[in-house]
């Protein structure tokens, strides 16, 4: 058998090993484009910041390393520029010497991955303008940084690599700007979670722009460029990283007659198998049914294209026998001090789809409070309030993130619930977790939620609140005074079963405390007493990092 395999990088390198592994005759020709085969584009950031050092360490495989140990050809610098299915036939254009030649397969593998979106926008071909999609990018960016005296960046985009590459910027000494033209950074959270974020990025000197696009860039005589927003704001920088977004680089299917998906990725099915039987594709090129909103969508994530690669080998070699079960878009980046990952579907997809769900907010330090070195994380899930299984889970927080977005995302692939999050098991000693984990925590509030016996309110439900709600914080007077929510008065937990009769039960009472708890404890309390309570989700905590401001002194009310 001939096997093709037309990318490299993620999902077709891992495809191609794969089917050395599984058939030790097979003639296997991988073709690339560019000059590298295997190499780590998640670290190209870290490499432009100086994190990592040494370039080399970015490489995992060359042509030479992948012949001499999986006996596979690899034909670097060759574009495919035409395949014909038909015939199973490859048109090759040997990018060196700009001639073309045939290549015949019984089998053939698309991984040709996404490319940048560059808008029509004008001066974005200009010089030191630049997209960062692979390591020749990569080393005209560090070049122009090492070589020219860049004090001011300017990031357009405020995806993955969009915020790695600020990030890294800022690391060097550079002062940067990010502009984003939709209304929030990280597209994967929910709103009030990219405004921490954000809040985050501008803590560490980053001039954040949302709600306004590049409208312009311009050529200034000593090298510099004007940037133009599409407020009409203009200031000067000197280097310009394009991070758009990336759409399936979807040329070669097709010009081949397969199925292209509404959002431009090539359809497959759960064997990986394209609409052409001998044809199949895997990462970032193709569109797959999400599991959680049943719609179907590209997924520009390594890990999953690198799962596809060992599926997809081990189909074309042993038949159709295994299944990819698609993505839930499990991701983490880190921000400065925080780390930042989600796991599901966030709250605006899934009210997009018309997906019944609820979402709750809690706070939780990454181990046990009383042992030094505690860090608190805010974890944000998103549930069916009818069946309690998990959608989504979005946290932010210092240490601790990754082990429990990698929790959330088992339990939002099985489509387990918020009653299977209370009975999760970790392990436990005080440097590592608390007895009550917070993803147990998590768990536990939903439960209340879902068993009514907790009534919750959204913080961006505050501004709404008309004349008929009654607004209390339950928290201490030294707190309170150090700053409240507009309109509320203040009666402490601890005193609240001896002031019941300064509350009104022909309103319903909003309160809050710092985090939750307080306001849960407040809850019991008052509804057993014949009050309508709801509890804000996140505490004043949440609202004031998110929606909140400060309010006078003169303004807060003791009763």
């Amino acid at each position: 058998m001939k096997y093709i395999i037309i990318g490299a990088v993620a999902g077709g390198a891992s495809t191609a090993a794969r089917i050395r592994r599984l058939d030790e005759t097979a003639e296997i020709i991988m073709i690339e484009k560019g000059d590298y085969v295997s190499y780590a584009n998640c670290g190209l950031p870290y490499y432009i910041g100086d994190v990592i050092k040494d370039r080399n360490k970015l490489f995992i495989q060359d042509a030479a390393s992948f012949k001499k140990r999986f006996n596979i050809d690899v034909k670097v610098r060759t574009e495919a520029v035409g395949i014909h299915p038909i015939k199973k036939k490859v048109t090759l254009l040997d990018l060196d010497t700009q001639k073309t030649y045939e290549e015949t397969y019984d089998k053939l593998v698309l991984s040709t991955g996404a490319v940048p979106i560059k808008p029509p926008i004008p001066g974005i071909h200009s010089t030191n303008v630049f997209t960062l999609r692979n390591v020749h990018d990569t080393d005209l960016v560090k070049a122009v940084i090492q070589n020219q005296k860049v004090k001011h960046a300017t990031v357009v985009g405020g995806g993955f690599i969009g915020i790695e590459m600020m990030e890294n910027l800022t690391h060097l000494g550079i002062e940067t700007r990010l502009i984003e033209r939709a209304p929030q950074v990280l597209a994967f959270l929910d709103e009030d979670m990219a405004k921490i974020a954000k809040t985050e990025m501008e803590a560490h000197g980053v001039t954040v722009d949302v709600n306004n696009g590049l409208s312009e860039i311009s050529d200034n005589p000593d090298g510099s460029k004007t940037i133009k927003l599409e407020n009409g704001e203009e200031f000067q920088t000197d280097l310009v990283i394009l991070s758009i977004g990336v759409k399936p680089n979807n040329f070669l299917a097709k010009s081949a007659g397969l199925d292209i998906g509404d959002k431009g990725g090539v359809l497959v099915n759960e064997f990986m198998q394209t609409s052409d039987p001998n044809i199949y594709a895997v990462g970032d090129v193709i569109q797959f049914q999400h599991p959680v909103c049943e719609a179907s969508y590209p997924i520009y994530l390594a890990g999953p294209a690198n799962k596809q690669g060992r599926i997809c080998a081990n189909n074309i070699v042993n038949g159709n026998t295994k299944r990819f079960k698609g993505s839930v878009s499990t991701t983490i980046v880190k921000v400065f001090g925080k780390t930042i990952a989600a796991t599901g579907v966030n709250s605006r997809m899934l009210t997009n789809h018309s997906i019944k769900h609820i979402t709750s907010i809690t706070h939780s330090a990454s181990n046990a409070g009383y042992y030094p070195g505690a860090t608190q994380m805010v974890i944000k899930i998103a549930f069916n309030p009818e069946t309690g299984v998990l959608l989504g889970a979005q946290i932010i927080g210092e240490q601790g993130v990754d082990k429990r977005i990698d929790v959330f995302s088992t339990f939002v692939q099985n489509k387990q619930t918020v009653e299977d999050l209370m009975e999760f098991e970790q392990a436990y000693a005080p440097p590592f977790s608390s007895a009550k984990d917070p993803v147990n925590m998590a768990g536990f509030v939903a439960n209340n939620i879902m068993d009514k016996v907790m009534e919750i309110f959204n913080p961006e439900e505050i501004e709404h609140l008309g004349a008929d709600k009654f607004l209390l914080d339950v928290r201490t007077p030294t707190e309170f005074e150090a700053g409240t929510i507009p309109n509320a008065i203040n009666i402490e937990l601890d005193e609240l079963r001896n002031r019941l009769e300064s509350l009104p039960k022909d309103k319903t009472i909003y309160l809050f405390c710092e985090v939750g708890l307080r306001g849960y404890l407040a809850t019991r309390i008052l509804v057993q007493n014949g009050f309508e309570v709801k509890n804000l989700t996140g505490g004043y905590r949440f609202w004031k990092s998110t929606y909140g401001l400060l309010v006078n002194t003169s303004e807060k009310i003791f009763i």
